[in-house]
């Protein structure tokens, strides 16, 4: 039900899913096998499957940081886009990529739950897109010494939140892993 015109299909989004920004999430193990699962599945479907990577002070390019975990590895037919702030749309190639092949319906995992992963959903649903959260396969790191809630519970309020999301001409809402479906919406 997207609003992007000529654009029925889905990919599967993997946000930062990188050595620092997983290396102290809760459930990071879990998290990261889920993931696999769905990138598996993706390309058995012959889904797209795009991975988005976080550059920054912390997260320098070609560092051990900023690769992604050895658990995941990208396809070398798979496109990798290079972010810089929270939301993967801004200022990257991630909507060139994803109009190249005709997506109008992502499918969410990754880190942070509570910054990257939250930007970007909201980035896609302004942006057109039906915008899907795997509720058992995106993680975060425990920010309660900032004053956020304990990371299991910032993980459950992201993905009841996202459950009641939408917008006009678009469809959001969460999913677990085993039941996430890359088909077509009519």
């Amino acid at each position: 039900m997207t609003t992007l015109d000529d654009r029925p299909g889905t990919a599967l989004l993997v946000v930062d899913v990188q050595n620092g920004v997983v290396a102290d999430a809760v459930r990071r193990d879990a998290v990261v096998a889920a993931i696999a699962g769905l990138v598996a599945r993706a390309r058995r479907e012959r889904v797209p499957v795009v991975w988005v990577q976080h550059n920054d002070e912390q997260l320098v390019a070609g560092s051990d940081a900023w690769r992604i975990v050895g658990e995941l590895a990208p396809a070398p037919s798979e496109s990798v886009v290079q972010k810089r702030y929270g939301d993967a749309f801004e200022e990257t190639t991630l909507e060139d990529v994803l109009a190249a092949d005709g997506v109008g319906r992502l499918v969410v995992v990754g880190a942070q739950t509570d910054a990257c992963i939250r930007s970007t959903l909201h980035g896609a649903l302004v942006r057109g897109y039906d915008t899907i959260l795997v509720s058992d396969a995106h993680t975060t790191e425990d920010q309660t010494a900032w004053g956020a809630p304990p990371p299991l519970q910032v993980i459950a309020h992201t993905n009841l939140y996202w459950m009641y999301q939408s917008a006009p001409g678009r469809t959001a809402g969460t999913v677990a892993a085993a039941d996430a479906d890359f088909g077509v919406r009519a």
